[in-house]
């Protein structure tokens, strides 16, 4: 049978983030080639490319072009990387679909260890790194990041879980009925609640370049993922604001009754304006929160699409957008 004939309905898929990766993408195949075929030689591997400005797209039609089972996506502009995730899981076709960076830290040897444990009952496994190949500082912002998450979010997050894991084809059917514009993978997997298990592997370093994702960038994903998954900071701020009205209100007993019993005035001008200032503060922050929320409610009832694509590598695709 034919490579393109077994394309038709793979047993596996593969979906991939590109994004700035042109000298990744010969290796990134090779390597998937070589672990999939130990599975089966039906399968895919669906690259989508995030307009990074480089030859990626280029490489992915070359790519394609000799391999019927490498299928291709463009978007028509960066959109970001977990909306390249959904575009691919929009249009994948596997009973099992293994998500993956484009940067070799994951490695594609890990997938047979994946599947294995997969066919012990699990809908998901997730790629635990037991050490990640990362900057200490990295490490300790991602540490925190996801403590804080699983916080504000109240999920129970593992940190130590990145976007590679395989899924089964129930799991990625519903995750397309999620159709929010604010997308954090892992998040909104995890909160489907399938059955879940994980395996320890190695966390490969990157294979060439640099991370793409800035300090800022990651802060902006941060916040935007915490608006998305909850609303306990509204609930945190509507519980500070009482806590500072008990305050005043003890405050100002205080006042009231040395005034009264003593007949001593509180001086202090000093301390009251200051005292103006951070309730101002406060308030002013607290309506901010409030604000991000309504525009994230204002960006939902527009009802864009999730992303945009340019062109792609085949007409076999049939993924909603």
């Amino acid at each position: 049978m034919s490579a393109s004939k077994m394309a038709i309905m793979p047993h596996l898929s593969v979906v991939v983030p590109v994004y700035k990766a042109e000298n990744c993408l010969d290796e990134l195949y090779l390597r998937l080639k070589s672990a999939l075929e130990v599975i089966s030689p039906n399968f895919e591997i669906v690259l989508v490319e995030d307009c990074g400005g480089d030859n990626s797209w280029q490489v992915i039609e070359r790519l394609a072009a000799a391999d019927s089972r490498v299928r291709g996506l463009q978007f028509s502009r960066n959109f970001g990387q977990h909306y390249g995730i959904t575009a691919g899981l929009d249009c994948c076709r596997g009973d099992w679909v293994v998500v993956m960076d484009c940067d070799l830290q994951d490695r594609p040897e890990e997938i047979p260890r994946l599947y294995a444990k997969a066919q012990e009952g699990f809908d998901v496994v997730l790629a635990r790194r037991g050490k990640r190949c990362d900057p200490p500082l990295k490490r300790v912002t991602s540490w925190l990041y996801y403590k804080v998450f699983s916080y504000l979010a109240d999920v129970e997050y593992d940190g130590e879980s990145g976007n590679f894991r395989i899924m089964s084809r129930k799991v990625v059917q519903n995750f397309r009925r999620m159709g929010e514009q604010l997308r954090f993978f892992g998040g909104l997997v995890q909160w489907m609640g399938f059955p879940t298990a994980s395996v320890e592997v190695e966390h490969a370093g990157r294979f060439e370049g640099k991370s793409t994702y800035t300090y800022a960038k990651l802060w902006k994903l941060a916040s935007e993922t915490i608006i998305a998954h909850s609303d306990k900071p509204l609930r945190l701020a509507v519980r500070f604001g009482f806590l500072m009205a008990l305050f005043s209100f003890l405050y100002g007993a205080y006042i009231l009754a040395r005034a009264l019993f003593y007949s001593s005035p509180i001086p202090g001008w000093s301390s009251m304006i200051v005292s103006l200032y951070f309730i101002g503060g406060v308030i002013i922050g607290i309506l901010g929160i409030l604000g991000i929320y309504l525009g994230k409610t204002f960006d939902e009832s527009k009802k864009r699409p999730l992303y945009i694509i340019r062109r792609e590598t085949g007409d076999e695709f049939g993924g909603t957008v």
